[in-house]
């Protein structure tokens, strides 16, 4: 089965992809397990939580977290955490829910918003998850210095679309022995089994898409 740990939704201030396209877009590109991780909001990854049951789609409710230090992702949280707080406050946070804490593109320069060095030396034993293939990230060879860092500290690997179009969900996936995902120590064997996989988008056709998705003509909802 596959699984991608990092996507936007409509709940992201920078993305207008559909919660309802989600299950069918996941299961025509073989997404079983999608994780929402909008930024500062958790709201969309609930409701799709909802939306989805039925489908086959498993739905891990998410948030890609604006802390002072730079962006962390928590998985499996039950209510929005609050940006502006430090990144060890942020992490503390997500433990006090019984989150997961992953880095998302943690080591490409140009991603305005990533972890700083100094913050992720500090966290590093307080890190689950290590996100080593970025499908949107400035160039691969970012993805390949977050491989070394983490097979370095010995943390484990995952892949995220980072998709804030539709037809960007389920560029990058860990590829794993099916098994239901219930909770966090479900996903972690998961990711131990499996194998990070994706297809890398230049940024600048990423950003052609998405400035074209937001100028497309939206149908109203019926009445």
């Amino acid at each position: 089965m596959r699984i991608d740990l990092h996507c936007h939704s409509e709940a992201s201030h920078d993305c207008c992809t559909p919660l309802t396209s989600f299950p069918a877009r996941c299961a025509a590109r073989g997404i079983n397990v999608q994780a929402i991780t909008d930024h500062n909001e958790v709201w969309g990854a609930q409701k799709l939580q909802t939306l989805a049951q039925g489908s086959g789609l498993t739905v891990i409710v998410g948030e890609e977290i604006s802390s002072r230090d730079g962006e962390l992702i928590g998985l499996f949280l039950n209510e929005k955490i609050p940006p502006g707080l430090s990144a060890e406050e942020t992490v503390a946070a997500i433990r006090a829910q019984g989150g997961l804490v992953l880095l998302p593109h943690g080591f490409d320069p140009l991603k305005r918003w990533r972890l700083n060095p100094e913050a992720l030396e500090q966290l590093a034993d307080n890190i689950d998850i290590i996100e080593t293939f970025n499908a949107r990230i400035s160039r691969p060879h970012w993805n390949r210095v977050a491989v070394r860092w983490a097979e370095t500290h010995q943390r484990l690997q995952s892949a995220g679309s980072d998709a804030h179009t539709l037809g960007q969900v389920g560029d990058a996936w860990v590829q794993t022995p099916q098994r239901p995902i219930c909770g966090p120590s479900d996903l972690l064997q998961a990711l131990r089994e499996g194998t990070v996989m994706g297809h890398w988008t230049h940024p600048a056709w990423a950003f052609v898409l998405k400035m074209w998705d937001f100028a497309r003509p939206r149908r109203s909802p019926p009445a």
